[in-house]
């Protein structure tokens, strides 16, 4: 079966999104110094994108989790498997995600992170698909509201392919 990309967000709609976020994040941490957590591997494209824009101090770090395990179905629990450089005590953090789709794994991501008591929790993602919500999770910037289609580029993959395409495409197969 091949697999068609057909672009759902341009490289230069992107592009305007994640500067308008960055100028909004700045804007609401005026004065202020903020951690930005990206989720590995799809947030990184866009968490180092979206930090180049910010004009506040920004010290960047990663994380990386999962809450599958080997099976396909949530474990309920998140399982670290790279944690942060950073302490975020008493930081402005901003978790910098790809896709919220679930809510599952970033929800038990946002509850640990809690429980390391950043000054402020905050939650970015480029792209967020309400229609297969199952955890709520509580999303302060988001770059576009998709519909529940299979999205790649911009960090977000395919049988670990497409990530480094710079738009967003829906996959189809043929």
């Amino acid at each position: 079966m091949n697999e068609q990309i057909h672009i759902m967000y341009s490289e230069q709609e992107v592009d305007a999104r994640i500067a308008e976020l960055g100028r909004q994040i700045s804007e609401d941490f005026k004065g202020e110094e903020i951690l930005a957590v990206g989720i590995l591997r799809g947030g990184a494209f866009f968490c180092t994108e979206l930090t180049k824009r910010i004009t506040v101090p920004v010290i960047l770090d990663f994380i990386e989790a999962s809450s599958y395990g080997s099976g396909t179905q949530s474990s309920g629990t998140v399982r670290i498997t790279k944690d942060l450089i950073e302490d975020i005590e008493g930081k402005n953090v901003i978790v910098v995600e790809d896709i919220i789709d679930s809510g599952r794994t970033l929800n038990l991501l946002l509850e640990n992170l809690k429980q390391r008591k950043p000054k402020s929790l905050k939650l970015c993602t480029l792209l967020d698909k309400p229609d297969r919500r199952v955890v709520e999770v509580p999303v302060d910037y988001n770059g576009f509201q998709i519909p529940d289609q299979f999205v790649v580029g911009y960090g977000m993959d395919y049988a670990q392919r497409y990530r480094n395409l710079p738009y967003i495409g829906v996959v189809e197969m043929e």
